[in-house]
Formats: C-alpha cells, sequence, structure tokens
C-alpha cells in the first residue's frame, strides 16, 4: 500500500509523518525505515526506527531511488513500513511527473508486503489524477 501525505511546503507534513511513524511503531510486528533527505530529525524519532538518509547514498534520479529503497527491502526481510519525508527531494522527482515512481512502489509494496507512506510537497490539486486516490491526509 502506497499512502501520500500532501500540501504545500511548511504545512506541516513532516510532524504528521513522525506521528504517524512514532504512534505505528508501537503496533507493528516487523520493522521500520524512515528515509530523510538530513538528520534533522533524528531526535524525534523513536529509538526502534532505523532513519536512512537517502543523500548519503548519491542518488540522482528516481531509477536509483526506486533501487535503492529495492536494496533496503532486500536486506531486512522482517520490513514492514518505510516512510519516506520529502519524497519528491530523495526521489529526485521535484518538478517531474510522479506517477511512474508511485506505480513501482506500489508493484513493490504488493510483492514484498511492505507499506509505504510519502510526504509529498505539492498541492493536491497538482497531483496526477491517478495517484489522487492514495491521499491520506491532504494540508
Amino acid at each position: 500500500m502506497v499512502q501520500l501525505i500532501v500540501g504545500k511546503k511548511g504545512k506541516g507534513k513532516t510532524k504528521c509523518l513522525l506521528d504517524k511513524v512514532n504512534t505505528e511503531v508501537k503496533n507493528v510486528l516487523g520493522s521500520i525505515a524512515f528515509l530523510d533527505k538530513n538528520t534533522k530529525h533524528m531526535y524525534e524519532l523513536n529509538n526502534k526506527i532505523r532513519l536512512i538518509v537517502v543523500s548519503d547514498f548519491m542518488i540522482s534520479n528516481s531509477d536509483e531511488f526506486i533501487g535503492f529503497v529495492s536494496g533496503i527491502i532486500s536486506q531486512d526481510h522482517d520490513l514492514q513500513q518505510m516512510y519516506f519525508d520529502s519524497f519528491l527531494n530523495i526521489s529526485c522527482l521535484e518538478g517531474k511527473d510522479i506517477t511512474e515512481t508511485i506505480d513501482k512502489l506500489e508493484k513493490i509494496s504488493e510483492k514484498f508486503n511492505v507499506d509505504f507512506i510519502l510526504s509529498v510537497s505539492m498541492d493536491e490539486s497538482d497531483l496526477p489524477e491517478s495517484v489522487k486516490s492514495k491521499i491520506v491526509i491532504s494540508l
């Protein structure tokens, strides 16, 4: 399952994402990964959540990002959820169509039973129609 938390910059998406991940860590049996562009929110995350700073890994396009996510999943068979803060930034999709990448994440989710929760800095009206059904929170 892929879920989106959408809204323009500064609307509180990261806080929603952090609240959600810190609540979910008490309920999930498997492990959780939180992908971010930096370590700014490290101390706001429960210590059972694995923080991965994507910018450390020199990812330069969305295909490399999907490969990176696939690599994380291949190394952790207990992985149940992945949270992506600043999704457009970490996946190199700022100003680009996100449809194909969201579709790939959906297929990965179905195949490996990993849920993806993404914070997307876009207004709901600017999103492609095909991904609007995945919105869980719009700010």
